[in-house]
């Protein structure tokens, strides 16, 4: 299973996430022509073709109420159960008492289980099956053709879901997000929202972001193109372009910047459609005043605003790899 952080500052992101070079490219937004029309189909076939080789993994699913649980011991016939999970994600057991089970893996509750059965014998084999599996509540929105609430069963992937809503519809772009509620079992945590290229995924086929998804999850495939704000601004995110949008509307989608921005060195990265992106620079201040024209974002452009200590950060990127954004959201 990947392994998500709540936060990214904006810098990190993009060490990790895109390469850049120095150049200006310019490129406007795509339409809606046949190029697109070909591109939806070929995402949508490699998202049928994916969907039948992908084998889900049991062990990233997370036990919850209402599963039902096949559990197993060497030697132990006291333990030889079928118990289901309570509705406080509670189970009770012969020898070993009640264990909080609610968000285990099945690797992970067969490991509790030996650890209390110590005292008990000297070795046993622990097996735990998931017989049957809680109905789980996913949303899929947006250019899918099927948008709606799923009821699924099991551990889905983003994959199974974007097969389940039939696939992307014609005026989808080529990523996503999903946006993950605050976990339950730690309230003072923050929701977050995950930005996937499926480009990335389903054409060159980095299964590692064909990430697991949960019970309470919406993926989002948005209408026309998507633009991401990060950095020294008040909200940032991931927000759909209305139409043509310009630098100084991005930065008010994400509620303007903060008491340390620095406005003279903002960075637009742009993707060059050679597997890197190019740089931007842009005064928003002169923006802003009138002095210098606004610029016309593309799909999938990345506004950062930095600080202004860092002024002189940017000149030290280099090509690393590509995967997701991870935002972290205030629920």
């Amino acid at each position: 299973m990947v392994e998500k952080r709540k936060y990214f500052s904006a810098f990190i992101i993009l060490i990790i996430i895109f390469g850049c070079s120095s150049d200006y490219a310019s490129k406007t937004p795509p339409t809606l022509d046949l190029a697109q029309k070909k591109k939806t189909e070929q995402l949508n076939e490699a998202i049928v073709i994916s969907a039948k080789s992908h084998t889900s993994i049991a062990d990233d699913y997370r036990i919850g109420p209402e599963d039902l649980l096949e559990i197993e011991a060497y030697n132990v016939e006291e333990l030889k159960k079928t118990v289901r999970v309570n509705s406080q994600g509670d189970i009770a057991l012969p020898l070993v008492g009640v264990i909080r089970v609610k968000g285990m893996t099945t690797s992970e509750l067969e490991k509790e289980i030996n650890k209390r059965l110590e005292k008990y014998i000297e070795e046993t084999v622990v097996n735990v099956f998931i017989k049957e599996y809680r109905s789980q509540r996913i949303s899929v929105v947006g250019a899918v053709e099927k948008p709606q609430v799923y009821a699924v069963t099991g551990q889905m992937y983003l994959i199974d879901m974007l097969m389940i809503s039939g696939g992307l519809s014609k005026d989808s772009v080529s990523v996503c997000y999903i946006m993950r509620p605050t976990p339950q079992n730690k309230p003072n945590s923050r929701a977050e929202t995950l930005v996937v290229d499926l480009d990335e995924l389903l054409i060159k086929g980095n299964l590692g972001l064909n990430i697991p998804v949960f019970a309470g999850d919406v993926i989002n495939v948005p209408k026309g193109g998507i633009i991401f704000v990060d950095g020294a601004v008040k909200n940032p995110g991931a927000f759909v372009m209305r139409g043509k949008t310009t630098l100084v509307q991005a930065i008010t989608m994400a509620q303007g910047v903060n008491s340390v921005a620095d406005l003279d060195d903002i960075r637009i990265f742009r993707d060059n459609g050679k597997g890197d992106r190019d740089v931007i620079t842009a005064d928003y201040e002169a923006i802003r005043d009138g002095m210098k024209p606004d610029i016309i974002l593309a799909e999938n452009d990345i506004v950062i605003v930095p600080t202004s200590d860092v002024k002189n950060f940017f000149s030290g990127f280099i090509n690393t790899i590509r995967g997701f954004i991870s935002f972290g959201r205030p629920w």
